[in-house]
């Protein structure tokens, strides 16, 4: 498996993950959440692969460098209110204004916690 594979499925895995934290936050881990769940989770992917790449995200370049950690706050700037209002119009519910704030925060840091680990194993030798 290549590095950008890796890479790509780690944020898959973050994101997922990220998701399901947030609802046991609030007590929702039971099966019959999975599909509030994924009405979360997609719109977030959605978004990540949308703004990642064009950010650089995917550049080995870029992403071996810790200093570059800071764009992936800056993809959820956009991606966290994007999410929110697809969300909020999946479940035919109003937004609460503080949700994205929320959603970016806690992801963006879950994201630079994950690719933080990525950088010191790929220094190590990823081939």
């Amino acid at each position: 498996m290549n590095k950008r594979t890796i890479l790509i499925l780690g944020d898959i895995a973050a994101l997922a993950i990220l998701t399901f934290i947030g609802f046991a936050m609030h007590g929702e881990t039971a099966l019959s959440f999975i599909p509030r769940m994924g009405t979360t989770f997609l719109p977030i992917l959605f978004g990540w692969f949308l703004l990642a790449a064009w950010l650089g995200l995917f550049d080995e370049q870029v992403i071996s460098n810790p200093k570059n950690l800071w764009r992936i706050i800056l993809a959820m700037l956009f991606i966290a209110p994007l999410t929110a209002t697809l969300r909020s119009a999946l479940l035919g519910a109003a937004m609460l204004p503080l949700f994205p704030l929320i959603l970016g925060g806690s992801n963006a840091i879950g994201l630079i916690v994950w690719r933080w680990l990525y950088i010191f194993i790929a220094r190590r030798g990823i081939k």
